[in-house]
């Protein structure tokens, strides 16, 4: 079992800045890929960005590149996601998410273990 814990979200204006971490107890990472997902109030759960578990591949939504970077520090056994240049349409509950020997897709059913998410909001 893999229980995932998500922080550092908040509030932040359009254009600011925020570190979302995601600790991992119960296993290390460093077997697993790590995605992070996001579902604003009335939509569906969407994909926002991921990472292998081996060589560290990562992948992003369109409307992130550029913008968002995923991390792991196989070490701390926690994975990040920096978010740059904030925009209104940002807001969401962050969710990560593992998968074990993933390749770090965009796919929400590979994932196995889930966190409860933590709230971002980007005012205008």
């Amino acid at each position: 079992q893999v229980q995932l814990v998500e922080s550092g979200g908040g509030l932040v204006q359009a254009g600011g800045s925020l570190r979302l971490s995601c600790a991992a107890s119960g296993r290390t990472l460093s077997s697993y890929a790590m995605g992070w997902f996001r579902q604003a109030p009335g939509k569906e759960r969407e994909f926002v960005a991921a990472i292998s578990w081996s060589v560290g591949r990562t992948f992003y939504e369109d409307a992130v590149k550029g913008r968002f970077t995923i991390s792991r520090d196989n070490a701390e056994n926690t994975a990040y996601l920096q978010m740059n240049s904030l925009k209104p349409e940002d807001t969401a509950v962050y969710y990560c998410a593992a998968d074990r020997y993933g390749l770090g897709t965009g796919y929400a059913d590979e994932y196995e273990y889930w966190g409860r998410g933590t709230q971002v909001t980007v005012s205008s």
